[in-house]
């Protein structure tokens, strides 16, 4: 039933309810039939079932898979090293799920902060007296009885009113509180009225600034308009952000990729036991079985996860300090290929507190006396102003001229008023003067100036002509386009204090003049809306305020172009999702709009491959920030609804944090996308020196040689590579493509040939280490045979696995060197990565103990190789570094 086209009486009758309310009993069989005021609650997941999911992964699944058989083979064969393979992996498993439980919080708290939101304790009639119930105990047909300060506990049809002003803000955005009546709604047409133009209807989760009322309950709990609200946060899907989707991909490929290893190896050692004419055993087989999957278990990049999230982590607490709060790890990178920002207006884009910024008037002091005297807002002893905004914003435009409320009242006592009336549109106050008494008048400038006979001009009162007249309506019309709320103020002086009667004040007044207020633009926003322009970002203003003023907070911020248009809610509600979708682009301040109008835009831009941030601070903002792929609420104004289902949070309610988390976003993933590529060629080289080792006949390392390598050699750098600096035109570029995949521009090439590379590199170390320890010349047969001989030439190989060992592990020290940046030379990049020497340094002397200390010598099967071959190992692995800049050289004058 839409109340609010109803009269009083007609919705009194619907909900089986008086003035008088309804009885306690009435009250009770109410309550038990349909259940608390309150809205319901989000399931929860247990702690346990939030550990497991971390564990999704296709990746880690394969990771544990390949533990589990790790762990049966080493038992089966008796071999040690198999163990030492699990700890590993496991360790690596459960520290990435235990971030990740950590990091992300779940959107059952959004509920909970919604809940938080209604009101404790309220006031209602029942049994005909005025009572306090708990807000929950409130049912259908009670009367509610509303003061300035109270929270309004349920939706509500107002049925008495007085001078009753309502803050909406949180539900519809509008940032003035909104002059109610006890009249139906006159639907001009149509009986789809917008939420913020119900004027008769009051709101659970909004609050009374002004005056007094009743309201009849017409819905509860789920059913209100906060309930639908929170029924659309339990509906949003948390969907995955392009990182989590590529990782996703990358891991799909790995594990092809591995599967493909463990068949080609276990099939090609057991085809060549058949033709050297071995006996195919249980044991053998077993054997065969056991090297095919720890050769794939070292093939995964087991730091991969495990480097990703603590870069992210590294980069949320970076964040954090330039006031931009992360509440999950993969949703840092989506900021960096953000390309549209639905920025809400009131408190995101703006103050969220009128001012007064022009004024008319020949007299702006007794102007600002004026209109201080004649409100209720009181100014506070630590300068702040208590009180409805608009009038607020009086107090505070006098204070600035230093008229302090509280002197003008000790000085000018009131002594009497017409409190404000709707009908009247002003208000007037009386106050006692040392030469007799004076009357203050404010209120809406059409009304007011037509009663004024008289006009405040240079400091003395002249007759109202019709030239006066007209130049006061020019200044009102200027300053309504300029969509500035305009008040007019008027005076009248009595030698004896005159009654309180509205009609017998307002009459025969002297105009003293105009003041325009507004919510004004943060001066902050300015700069950050041209950056995000020149960053490839579109910012879009969504607003329940009026289309006006919308229009004109966008134009002074450069939201709105001069092929843009503005669009208010009831024009969206005649456009099917289809006509939305078409013209989307046309549009960018959207007015007067409702909850699921900012859902209905957020998902019309995802439609069209957008990547859309949506920012806000009201529970109104909840559902659509849910719906966009990153959402931002506000930390200070925003309510713990916007901070719960947000995925970012501005500590300093700054919009140009989110520039600066935008550049920090895209320098995380540009980091991301280095250390991964760093690891894949690394991985692909050692998987490609394995293969054609055991194509030759020959075993270049042991398992737990490459699990050295990727957990400890690799790891490090990796991890340095996410603390390097972006480059320095990272905000000039245009947004990355979010369907790109992870080997998208050129990667996938960058990573083969890589690989390819250090491969080369790793294989000719082994021959120069065996020939290097060989008193004789050696036949490639005899080199390659060396493997399978006598305990003597076994001391070669030894001697080449070693070379190849410290060769592997500082050609991929040095090529993290190359990977700071995809395409620009080591020699222009700047000041040095510290981190990066300082891994370089930590992986060099891990490497060199497991040759030197004799009992990890041993356990790694290792020879104490001499300088000459120590150094020969050095300087081949260096040679990944010149070979990558004249790629890198001939990339940038091919891209040219």
């Amino acid at each position: 039933m839409k109340e609010y086209l109803k009269t009083k009486e007609d919705v009194l009758a619907g909900v089986k309810s008086e003035q008088s309310g309804i009885s306690s009993a009435e009250a009770s069989s109410r309550l038990e039939k349909n259940g608390k005021n309150k809205l319901a609650e989000g399931k929860k997941d247990s702690l346990i079932k939030r550990f497991l999911s971390q564990l999704a992964d296709p990746m880690i699944i394969i990771l544990i898979v390949a533990a589990v058989i790790s762990a049966v083979t080493a038992t089966v064969g008796g071999e040690g090293e198999g163990y030492a393979d699990v700890v590993i992996i496991m360790v690596v498993v459960i520290i990435n799920a235990v971030l990740g439980v950590y990091q992300e919080s779940k959107a059952e708290k959004a509920i909970e902060a919604l809940q938080e939101i209604a009101a404790a304790t309220s006031k209602v009639i029942r049994d005909g007296k005025i009572v306090t119930v708990k807000s929950e105990d409130i049912v259908v047909g009670d009367v509610v009885v509303l003061e300035a300060g109270d929270s309004v506990p349920a939706d509500c049809r107002i049925i008495e009113c007085a001078s009753m002003k309502i803050e909406e803000s949180a539900l519809t955005g509008e940032s003035v509180p909104v002059t109610k009546t006890a009249e139906p709604i006159d639907p001009l047409g149509s009986d789809d009225v917008p939420l913020g133009d119900r004027k008769n209807m009051c709101y659970m989760g909004s609050s009374v600034a002004y005056g007094r009322g009743k309201a009849v309950v017409v819905a509860t709990g789920m059913d209100t308009e906060m309930g639908k609200i929170a029924d659309a946060l339990t509906q949003a899907k948390d969907e995955e952000t392009p990182l989590q989707i590529k990782l996703n991909q990358l891991s799909k490929i790995l594990s092809f990729i591995v599967l493909g290893i463990c068949v080609f190896i276990f099939v090609f050692d057991i085809v060549r036991a058949l033709v050297v004419g071995d006996a195919i055993t249980l044991s053998s087989t077993l054997s065969f079985f056991m090297v095919a999957v720890s050769l794939a278990v070292a093939a995964i990049p087991e730091g991969l996860a495990a480097v990703v999230t603590i870069v992210l982590s590294i980069g949320v607490t970076k964040m954090s300090k330039r006031n931009a709060v992360i509440r999950k790890l993969t949703a840092v990178e989506t900021l960096g290929c953000t390309q549209i920002i639905c920025s809400d207006k009131t408190g995101t884009l703006t103050q969220n507190k009128m001012t007064v910024v022009d004024y008319k008037g020949t007299d702006e002091r007794l102007l600002a006396t004026a209109m201080a005297l004649c409100c209720d807002a009181e100014l506070q002893d630590d300068g702040t102003v208590k009180g409805e905004p608009t009038e607020a914003a009086l107090v505070a435009y006098a204070d600035k001229l230093g008229l302090k409320k509280n002197e003008l009242e000790d000085s000018f006592p009131r002594v009497g008023e017409a409190p404000f009336d709707s009908g009247r549109k002003m208000m007037s106050t009386i106050h006692k003067t040392p030469n007799g008494f004076v009357q203050y008048t404010k209120g809406a400038p059409d009304i007011v100036l037509s009663l004024c006979t008289t006009a405040f001009v240079d400091g003395k009162k002249v007759p109202m002509t019709d030239e006066i007249r007209q130049a006061i309506s020019d200044s009102n019309k200027e300053m309504a386009d300029k969509a500035l709320r305009v008040l007019c103020a008027a005076m009248r002086t009595y030698s004896e204090q005159p009654s309180n009667e509205p009609d017998e004040l307002e009459q025969e007044l002297c105009y003293i003049g105009l003041t325009g207020m507004i919510d004004p633009v943060r001066p902050e926003v300015v700069d950050a809306i041209k950056e995000c322009k020149s960053a490839g970002i579109r910012p879009i203003m969504i607003t329940g305020d009026h289309k006006d003023t919308a229009v004109a907070i966008a134009k002074q911020l450069s939201i709105i172009g001069e092929n843009q248009k503005a669009v208010t809610g009831m024009e969206l509600n005649s456009m099917s999702d289809e006509e939305l979708d078409e013209h989307i682009e046309e549009y960018s301040v959207y007015a007067r709009v409702q909850p699921e109008h900012k859902v209905r835009i957020v998902q019309a831009w995802k439609k069209r491959g957008m990547i859309t941030a949506m920012t806000g601070d009201g529970v109104n903002d909840a559902p659509s920030i849910k719906n966009a792929d990153i959402g931002v609420g506000m930390g200070i104004t925003g309510t713990d609804v916007t901070k719960n289902v947000a995925d970012m949070v501005l500590a300093d309610d700054n919009f140009a944090t989110i520039v600066s988390a935008v550049e920090e976003g895209r320098r995380i993933y540009d980091n991301i996308r280095n250390s991964i590529q760093f690891l894949l060629s690394s991985n692909l080289s050692e998987v490609l020196s394995i293969f054609f080792a055991t194509l030759c006949g020959f075993t270049l390392f042991e398992p737990v040689h490459l699990l050295w390598i990727n957990l400890i050699t690799d790891c490090f750098p990796a991890l340095a590579l996410g603390l390097e600096k972006g480059d320095p035109d990272i905000m000039s570029r245009k947004p990355r493509n979010s369907k790109d995949g992870i080997f998208a521009g050129g990667m996938g090439f960058d990573c083969a040939y890589q690989g390819v590379m250090v491969t080369v590199l790793t294989l000719v170390a082994y021959v120069l280490g065996i020939v290097m320890a060989s008193p004789e010349h050696m036949t490639l047969s005899q080199i390659l045979a060396v493997n399978d001989a006598n305990e003597a030439t076994h001391l070669l190989h030894q001697n080449g696995m070693t070379m190849a060992f410290l060769t592997l592990s500082m050609a991929e020290i040095f090529h993290s060197f190359n990977m700071r940046s995809r395409r620009q030379s080591i020699a222009k990049m700047g000041s040095m990565n510290l981190y990066l020497v300082g891994a370089m340094v930590l992986s060099l002397v891990f490497s060199t103990a497991v040759i030197y200390i004799p009992f990890l010598s041993k356990a790694f099967d290792f020879a104490p190789i001499d300088a000459r071959e120590y150094f020969t190992a050095l300087l081949l692995a260096f040679m990944v570094v010149p070979i990558v800049e004249i790629v890198k050289l001939i990339q940038r004058k091919t891209n040219k």
